[in-house]
């Protein structure tokens, strides 16, 4: 592991080496975009990979919550449900 500097010039963050095997057109696009933002391939990919992590743990967290809570009723109890026929009957604007 080495220390290197996060995009906070006080922040030192600590980093390891990774080998990844890429499509060449994975590998064109890649660099362009990391010339984009004027970094490194390797600052790049670690920015797109934690960005994304970052996602995926909102998400889950928010998926979680969401199951966790109680189901609530389509519509007031004891109302009943309308038929599909009558919710698409276009007579009206025909």
């Amino acid at each position: 592991m080495s220390a290197a500097r996060d995009s906070c010039d006080t922040c030192l963050v600590a980093r390891r080496k990774v080998k990844i095997t890429l499509d060449d057109e994975t590998v064109r696009w890649v660099r362009v975009e990391a010339a984009k933002r004027d970094a490194s391939v390797s600052r790049f990919v670690g920015d797109v990979l934690r960005s994304h992590m970052k996602w995926q743990r909102g998400y889950e967290r928010a998926m979680r919550s969401y199951l966790s809570s109680a189901a609530q009723p389509a519509q007031c109890p004891g109302a009943s449900y309308r038929f599909r026929g009558d919710l698409h009957d276009r007579a009206s604007v025909r």
